[in-house]
């Protein structure tokens, strides 16, 4: 089991829940632009978010960001040791720094001094496209599992054990195989993503195969969804992405809905979205089946609270596998979210 780091008031690894985080895309230094967007992420369930600080008005801005955000905020640190240093001190929960581009060890001792006075862990991130060149010869996992031991034992060397290591490649396949080679050589919680990973679609399909694998080998203590597209969507995803992987902690409601062919009588997708708009604010674990036809719509949800299983003219209303009643079509919707109600 992997070691337990507090970010703010979330903690992550040891067996605690895993932490969505997202990442803001605003300039940093609007700090209000940069609120704004964290208030929307935390209203749809992020744990924990991170802010690049690339510059010493975005520091500046990064006090106040910290200071009103209602999530940990983690400053994304690269090639200037002094941003880290500034982003600590102006009350960030956790830096995000890739030793190998901070400009030599000295300067990351005084980060890791910084980091030790002001009590917060850090994040080593390890990218496939920023590896150190004496790695060169070795295949990319291995090449980045090397690089992150490396960068922990340095900060190690400096008197901070408070880490947490990630190692992403926009290649699932190597992003996976490294993480399991990190997880079975050191205990310090570990942060999935693939990077990179592009557009809605695409970016969504390689990071549940990605992240869901890794997930249901047991690895893995918080994620992001990293998507070219609006941050909120990465939290929509990743739990989604912990839902179907059985890793979602929090109570909701699932709705179970067949594909629909040729025997489909009813419009199971449009009844299906109307029972998630319906839902969308019901906090209890239910699971809702919306299927096209009666031929093997009951047995195959009859794991499902309540269900509906389309016929012509008239449908079956079903709890538990077994039908309750039929009911015309045209009162089918009524009928069923009547049903969930007593639920």
């Amino acid at each position: 089991m992997s070691k337990q780091v507090k970010i703010g008031k979330v903690t992550i690894g040891g067996g605690a829940d895993i932490a969505v985080q997202s990442m803001t895309n605003t300039p940093t230094s609007d700090a209000e632009a940069t609120l704004a967007q964290i208030m929307r992420l935390a209203e749809r369930g992020c744990d924990i978010v991170r802010a690049s600080v690339p510059d010493e008005a975005s520091a500046i801005a990064f006090k106040t960001i910290c200071e009103k955000s209602p999530l940990p905020v983690v400053a994304d640190i690269h090639f200037d040791y002094k941003m880290a240093i500034a982003a600590i001190e102006n009350g960030a929960a956790k830096v995000r720094i890739n030793p190998g581009n901070l400009g030599g060890e000295d300067k990351l001792k005084r980060v890791a001094d910084c980091l030790k006075m002001h009590k917060i862990p850090v994040r080593v991130g390890v990218n496939g496209g920023s590896l150190d060149k004496k790695y060169a010869a070795l295949p990319l996992p291995e090449a980045m599992c090397e690089s992150a031991l490396e960068y922990c034992a340095m900060l190690e060397k400096h008197g901070v054990d408070d880490i947490v290591v990630s190692v992403k490649s926009s290649s699932v396949k190597d992003m996976v195989e490294c993480n399991r080679m990190l997880a079975k050589r050191c205990d310090y919680p570990l942060h999935l993503g693939v990077t990179e990973a592009g557009l809605y679609l695409q970016g969504l399909v390689k990071s549940a195969v990605g992240i869901g694998a890794l997930l249901l080998d047991g690895i893995g203590d918080t994620i992001r969804v990293s998507l070219t597209d609006d941050p909120v969507k990465e939290v929509d995803a990743a739990a989604e992405i912990l839902k179907a992987a059985g890793r979602y902690n929090k109570p909701y409601v699932e709705i179970i809905a067949c594909p629909t062919c040729a025997r489909t009588k009813i419009n199971v997708r449009q009844l299906a979205e109307k029972v998630r708009e319906y839902t969308s604010g019901v906090h209890k674990n239910l699971q809702i089946a919306v299927m096209g036809c009666i031929v093997n719509g009951i047995g195959e949800s009859s794991h499902c609270d309540i269900g509906i299983a389309g016929g012509e003219g008239r449908s079956a209303l079903f709890k538990d596998g077994k039908i309750i009643k039929t009911v015309e079509n045209k009162d089918l919707m009524k009928e069923l979210l009547a049903a969930v109600d007593k639920l």
